[in-house]
This record gives structure tokens, sequence and C-alpha cells, in this order.
């Protein structure tokens, strides 16, 4: 598992966060986004900070991750794709979890069976199926919560197929 720190967001690496989840995004959902990265900047800035807390992820002064999130909800979660698989996608979900009100949501797209498998080893169960327009893809709405999980984690423990360290 790989060092990294988590902090908040600093507006002075906007561009660099940006750029990191075009290139996160188009990777995991196999598409590529046609809009202008200043469009996405002005969004980013105009309608996720706002309404989010927004944190990131650096490991030798590098940005390796972010997470924009609110406690009912997992807004944006990408990671560089140099980094993926070393915990600091897992490492901003528990902290999704423990500062939530108890539960999660949050849409992922079906093609994007990486993130799905993702979010359902973190818990978080399908609770719709959809279709986004302007991507025209087909997307998943999850939902976690923390009683449920609780239950699941000490159904797998009593059956024997639960991991031997607490996740």
């Amino acid at each position: 598992m790989a060092h990294f720190s988590v902090s908040d967001f600093d507006p002075s690496s906007t561009d660099a966060l940006v750029r990191m989840w075009r290139a996160s995004f188009e990777h995991g959902v196999g598409v590529i986004d046609p809009h202008p990265i200043e469009d996405q900047i002005e969004f980013f800035l105009s309608q996720v900070v706002p309404t989010h807390r927004v944190r990131v992820a650096a490991q030798q002064g590098q940005l390796v991750g972010f997470m924009a999130s609110s406690r009912e909800t997992i807004s944006q979660l990408y990671v560089h794709i140099e980094h993926l698989g070393q915990g600091i996608g897992s490492s901003f979900v528990r902290l999704a979890q423990t500062e939530s009100s108890g539960s999660l949501w949050l849409f992922t797209f079906a093609r994007n069976q990486r993130a799905c498998r993702f979010y359902e080893h973190h818990g978080f169960v399908v609770a719709a199926r959809g279709f986004e327009p302007f991507w025209q893809l087909e997307d998943v709405n999850y939902v976690w919560q923390a009683q449920l999980a609780g239950r699941a984690w000490r159904h797998a423990v009593g059956t024997g197929l639960a991991r031997t360290s607490v996740p």
C-alpha cells in the first residue's frame, strides 16, 4: 500500500485536479470527454466545490486522487490511473462513511466495472439502474447504510466469509 496524505482542497491545485479527474474518468468509462477543459474547471468550481467537501490525496507532492462528498453522498471520487489499487479510493470511501449521516448514495456508470466492484466491495448495494442522457450510458445508483454494512460484516464473520482483518 502506498503512502499518501489526505488534505482539504487548495484552489491552487484546480488545474491539476481537473486534468487528473478527466484522465481517470476517460480511463474508467472508456469515453473521451468532449467538453473543453475550461468548462470542466468552471463546473468544478461553481457546482462541486460550493456544495461538497473536497479532499485531495497527495504522494510525494503529486496529486493522486480526490473526493467530493457530503454527509449524504459521494459526488466525485477519482484516483490517478497510475495509482489505482493502492488504497487511495478505499481511504476516501472509509472517510466518507465515517463522516456520513449513516448512509451514502452515489452514481457510477455500469460500464465502469472496476468502480462497480470497488463500491460493492465497500458495502454499497445497487438501489437503481438508469440511463444518463448526456453520455448516453447506463448508470448505477449505489447506496450504503451503516446498519446494513454492520449486519453484513457480522454475517460474514459468523459464516467465515470475512477476511481476517477489519476493513
